[in-house]
């Protein structure tokens, strides 16, 4: 041990029982001599995960996000991928050549085709076929682009919603949010970078979509609530005033910073920092929470309800947030998973969200195009699937349903440097696959973090001896959708 260099030892002399024990991960063979001379194998240097943002590679086009994410998986059938041929053939076997090589959630190979219930028509100059269901998203049609050849690759829930959101189908993997938080950080320091706002019903959402996985955790997603306290324990808790709130920050930061000193664990850093942007966001988010503020004109247009949950209040906020400078905004609303049956079918439930999140997505666009503020903030729709051509469920208006469905559908897209007016790829004849100008997972990402200025290769964290990134190793930026 003489002959090893001296911060070495000094290193392993001040590293305790618990942090050692921490960083030998999962596996034994990490107990080796050699993992523990290699202050790198487990994670980045301190210079690398302090809250420091790099900045982006090249000029960016877009400067925040807002995520509208549908959990549970919109109907692409029944809202934006018209299919004649499907129609044409409602109560049908299904072409054995479609199934036979794939999985499915709940449904077997053998059950029935089933076509639309809704009208469609054409609208803008893309002529996009859009259901019924939809008035509102008819109306902007020119400011939106449709990627109707979209696809994943998981078809259950949590595996599906972790995929899109964080780039691997298992828990641990940072969060897209998180990767922009930690490339690009915030333009305010009074709001954390990455916000994320809920609604809806049904199946709870994992937490592991919006977490920071292995980067520090002052870059996982803050979840900002319509009623009670905006953020958990945040607030001061009873007897104690601002003056000794600042007293006892004071001297916990102190304590922390000696400790930093001598173990350099960069997560002491990131508990620093969460202390004190806690204490900064005292103020600063019931501020930004009071939509009630907003001109009347603007709670008629989101269809707001001030100091209730709605995912038109949260639109709204979403528009605050941007304007206030948070790089990406994420509201989650449950609800689109129609099985068929009272838990979600695709009569009153898939109406009922339609109703709900229609006229705010759209008064969203159209609120930052108004503000000039369309430009440079992302707006992105979707779900973690699509449903599939086949019925699910029984044929009566509260019973009809379909299954999940990774492998072809829609989301759209507007502002941020994506080019307006488009329709992207399609699905065959029965919606059923991608077939032309395929996008998946993992180039939507690279395309989103393009528009921000990011190589999406370069972007990286090392992290038990390799380096990570939100694409892992694939991705292709989807360039015929730039602007």
């Amino acid at each position: 041990m003489n002959s090893l260099p001296s911060p070495v030892l000094d290193s392993l002399r001040q590293t305790t029982r618990r942090r050692f024990l921490q960083n030998c991960g999962t596996g034994m063979g990490s107990l080796a001599l050699a993992s523990l001379l290699n202050d790198k194998l487990f994670a980045a240097s301190p210079s690398t995960t302090s809250a420091q943002p790099f900045g982006p590679h090249f000029a960016p086009k877009a400067k925040n996000i807002i995520y509208l994410f549908q959990s549970g998986g919109p109907s692409h059938l029944d809202l934006f991928d018209y299919k004649p041929e499907l129609n044409k053939r409602d109560g049908k076997p299904v072409p054995e050549d479609l199934v036979k090589n794939i999985r499915l959630a709940q449904i077997g190979k053998n059950a029935s085709l089933l076509g639309t219930r809704y009208k469609f028509a054409q609208y803008g100059q893309s002529g996009v076929w859009l259901s019924e269901l939809m008035p509102q998203l008819q109306t902007i049609t020119d400011d939106v682009c449709f990627l109707q050849g979209f696809y994943s690759e998981a078809f259950n829930h949590d595996p599906a919603t972790i995929f899109m959101n964080t780039g691997a189908q298992l828990s641990g993997r940072p969060a897209m949010g998180s990767w922009f938080s930690y490339g690009l950080g915030s333009e305010n320091q009074d709001l954390p970078a990455f916000v994320v706002l809920m609604t809806g019903v049904g199946q709870p959402l994992t937490n592991a979509a919006w977490g920071s996985g292995f980067l520090p955790t002052v870059h996982q997603g803050v979840q900002l609530r319509s009623q009670g306290d905006p953020v958990l324990f945040v607030s001061n808790p009873p007897g104690m005033g601002a003056e000794r709130r600042r007293q006892s920050l004071d001297a916990l930061r102190d304590l922390n910073q000696m400790q930093l000193d001598v173990l350099h664990d960069p997560e002491i850093a990131t508990r620093i920092a969460a202390y004190e942007m806690a204490y900064r966001m005292q103020t600063s988010v019931p501020d930004v929470m009071d939509i009630s503020k907003e001109p009347a004109r603007f709670q008629e247009l989101y269809g707001t309800t001030p100091g209730r949950a709605s995912f038109a209040n949260n639109c709204l906020l979403a528009r605050r947030l941007v304007e206030r400078g948070v790089r990406f905004v994420q509201l989650y609303h449950r609800g689109w998973d129609h099985h068929g049956g009272p838990d979600g079918n695709l009569v009153f439930d898939l109406k009922q969200r339609c109703q709900e999140t229609d006229q705010p997505a759209v008064a969203l666009i159209r609120d930052l195009k108004e503000r000039g503020l369309l430009d440079s903030t992302l707006v992105i729709w979707g779900g973690e699937f699509g449903r599939t051509p086949m019925m699910q469920g029984a044929l009566k208006p509260d019973q009809i349903g379909r299954d999940h469905h990774p492998h072809g559908y829609t989301i759209w897209m507007a502002g941020g440097g994506i080019k307006p007016g488009m329709v992207y790829g399609k699905t065959d004849e029965f919606g059923f696959y991608a077939v032309e100008n395929k996008v998946h997972v993992h180039d939507l990402h690279a395309t989103i973090l393009h528009l921000f200025g990011v190589d999406h290769t370069r972007l990286t964290y090392r992290f038990q001896g390799r380096d990570f990134r939100l694409t892992d190793v694939h991705g292709e930026v989807v360039k015929p959708i730039l602007a």
